[in-house]
């Protein structure tokens, strides 16, 4: 299988290529770069396996949450080589991938749950909790949320904190999870690599969309709310 993945949620741009299990990707750390840097990455990487967008399966990219900005280029990105080379694509999300990548670098079966948590601004946290199942994927348990790290909802399950989230907002995540967590990371950002593994399982279990349907997932129901707008809701 040959799979094209992106991932610009965050700080972190990256492309990855997926060839039946093995995976290459470009990555880079830069703030307001993404658009310059996202298409000479894939141009790289089609370029080095000498394939052309119509011999790829699938795409995938990390369709959030996030920044508006970053989740709109990969979506953008991702939506524009699909519409020429007529190709499915499967979303994951950017939370997923923060997991993923963890468990992919990490054996330790005695974590096995990831609390995710991303910095919103406006006060809140992006939210999910996964677990790693039997092939090494992470499984979302219940739903990802945009919400305050006092109000965050979470299973009896003991694991490590990942993500921008516990940098802002350690004290009030450490206390609501009261001692199910004892070590997190912050400076674990979504990747393309993790994209590109939970894009091509996702294409296994049969979750490709059509181009039209692949769309960026926000949480939040109005993007640009103001804080007087949030106080009345």
């Amino acid at each position: 299988m040959k799979l094209l993945a992106v991932e610009t949620a965050t700080e972190a741009c990256s492309a990855a290529l997926y060839i039946d299990g093995e995976i290459t990707e470009r990555f880079s750390l830069t703030a307001n770069e993404h658009t310059k840097l996202i298409l000479p990455m894939i141009d790289n990487l089609m370029s080095e396996a000498g394939l052309l967008p119509q011999q790829l399966d699938a795409l995938a990219f990390g369709c959030g949450p996030g920044s508006f900005t970053g989740v709109r280029i990969a979506t953008g990105v991702i939506q524009g080589i699909a519409f020429g080379a007529d190709l499915p694509v499967v979303p994951v999300s950017s939370l997923a991938a923060i997991a993923q990548d963890y468990f992919d670098s990490n054996d330790n079966i005695q974590k096995n749950t990831a609390f995710t948590a991303m910095d919103a601004r406006m006060g809140e946290i992006f939210w999910g909790v996964y677990n790693r199942d039997e092939l090494g994927y992470a499984m979302l348990i219940g739903k990802e949320a945009v919400t305050l790290a006092d109000d965050i909802e979470f299973p009896d399950l003991n694991g490590i904190g990942l993500g921008s989230g516990w940098g802002v907002y350690e004290d009030e995540l450490m206390l609501r999870l009261a001692g199910k967590v004892k070590h997190y990371e912050v400076d674990i950002r979504p990747r393309a690599r993790a994209i590109a593994r939970l894009g091509a399982r996702g294409f296994e279990l049969g979750l490709a969309v059509a181009v039209e349907l692949a769309m960026p997932v926000y949480l939040r129901d109005k993007v640009a709310k103001t804080e007087a707008e949030r106080q009345l809701t």
